[in-house]
């Protein structure tokens, strides 16, 4: 029996940061043993913003050497730059054309990042869930890991595939019945450190775009960086550590972070730092930080200082990921009746 597939992707935006790890990239890892995983850099995704194009190209490497020194193995998962796929801008052109508009404007995301920009919203912040959905849509994906913040999104990509695609244009086998266009993606909750807080602020996720350097510890900061952000952590005045007192945002967040990072249960993390003040905590805290990232940090030295060897990488998942693409875009071309390409 094949693996189900997942796919996943982080954009090049700023630097990738524990949240990013503990929530998502460090379950990647595991699922490479069980699933047959595709991972992108979603670079197309991180011009619906103003975006510096001095560092797009950099923060794209960067963020490809991060995922090797987190551990995907580009001999198991197939890693690639999504804007290499040209296929994912035409099925997201073809998908513009029978998703409703109304669909879109209700997404969360967009009302929030909207308020944000002002005048300057572009059509691609509004439209960037129909590139989700192709993203994700163009490999058959059966799982799709996704944080509570991204629901939203993967719904509208079952609903494109099974409403607007599926339902209108399905071809009908001899005896009558709908072969499916594109497979309906089910989502893939992770619940372990699936949402890492900020530490200036216990009840908002930490966050690339959060203007305050000090509300995240990136996979690169330096061990002394990493002591001063924890030093600096937003804490409350009440002696001791416990989880799930939605009072103490704080503690409940560090006291996981510590969890994690540390690799204890909550349960040992709760009992060794129950009775401990912050003073004594943070300390610790800082040391499992540095110990867990400083392998990520070696090894992701190692990639870089192999000229050519984090591009060589991506050129072979671009090869790969481009024949399972076509294959889904010509069906799609098919069903809605265009002439086919010589």
């Amino acid at each position: 029996m094949p693996r189900p597939r997942v796919l996943s992707g982080v954009q090049p935006t700023g630097a990738l940061h524990l949240g990013n790890w503990l929530g998502a990239i460090r379950n990647w890892v595991a699922l490479q043993d069980s699933h047959d995983t595709y991972f992108c850099v979603v670079d197309l995704h991180a011009i619906t913003v103003p975006h510096d194009p001095a560092r797009l190209a950099e923060d794209t490497l960067t963020t490809a050497a991060l995922y090797l020194a987190c551990g995907i193995d580009p001999q198991r998962s197939t890693v690639f730059v999504q804007s290499h796929v040209s296929a994912h801008s035409e099925l997201a052109w073809l998908l513009n054309c029978v998703t409703p508009l109304n669909w879109l404007e209700r997404m969360i995301q967009f009302k929030e990042k909207a308020i944000k920009q002002g005048d300057q919203v572009s059509v691609g912040l509004l439209d960037y869930p129909v590139l989700m959905a192709a993203d994700i849509l163009l490999y058959d994906a059966d799982l799709v890991p996704v944080g509570e913040d991204q629901k939203q999104h993967l719904e509208l990509a079952r609903d494109i595939a099974q409403q607007r695609i599926n339902a209108r244009f399905a071809p009908r086998d001899a005896a009558g019945e709908p072969i499916p266009v594109l497979k309906v993606p089910e989502p893939l909750i992770l619940k372990d450190g699936a949402r890492v807080m900020g530490l200036t602020d216990g009840s908002s996720k930490m966050s690339k775009s959060d203007p305050n350097e000090g509300s995240r510890i990136s996979l690169l900061d330096p061990p002394e960086l990493i002591t001063k952000k924890i030093k600096r952590a937003k804490t409350d005045p009440t002696m001791g550590l416990e989880f799930g007192n939605p009072e103490r945002p704080e503690a409940d967040n560090l006291l996981g972070l510590y969890a994690l990072l540390a690799g204890k249960s909550r349960e040992q993390a709760s009992q060794e730092c129950g009775a401990m003040g912050w003073g004594t905590f943070k300390p610790l805290l800082a040391e499992a930080a540095v110990e867990a990232l400083r392998p990520v940090q070696e090894r992701y030295q190692q990639w870089r200082q192999d000229p050519g060897a984090v591009e060589a990488v991506l050129r072979d998942g671009q090869a790969q990921a481009a024949t399972v693409a076509e294959e889904t875009l010509d069906r799609v071309r098919q069903a809605l009746g265009f002439l086919p390409r010589s």
